[in-house]
């Protein structure tokens, strides 16, 4: 659930972030309010997720995925141009998101002693 979570969290960051872009400095209130409400969710999402996934892989993959998402949303609509290696890059983002994920994780509580 955690990384259900976290994803979640990571579609609202890239909600929160072209919200942003689309604010005009804060002086347009549809946006604004777009960008509130998906920062609070996103942020809270993290924060939750983050009680159960470490802060470093946690934070990496919200930051990684909302990119990702930020970029191919703005690609999709025009906003911004498509290329190769934009598309290459970002298939570099979701791969390291994925490998993340895959690498099992052990608490520092569970090391044996002696090893570091």
């Amino acid at each position: 659930m955690p990384w259900i979570v976290l994803l979640v969290s990571a579609v609202f960051e890239a909600v929160w972030a072209t919200a942003l872009g689309l604010s005009d400095g804060f002086r347009e209130p549809v946006p604004d309010l777009v960008f509130a409400l998906a920062l609070t969710a996103s942020m809270f999402g993290l924060g939750w997720a983050a009680k159960h996934i470490p802060i470093g892989t946690a934070y990496a993959v919200w930051t990684g995925v909302g990119a990702a998402l930020t970029v191919a949303y703005a690609m999709a609509t025009g906003a911004e141009a498509v290329s190769a290696a934009k598309l290459v890059f970002i298939a570099g983002i979701i791969a390291a998101v994925v490998g993340l994920k895959l690498i099992p994780d052990r608490p520092p509580s569970a090391r044996r002693s002696g090893e570091r």
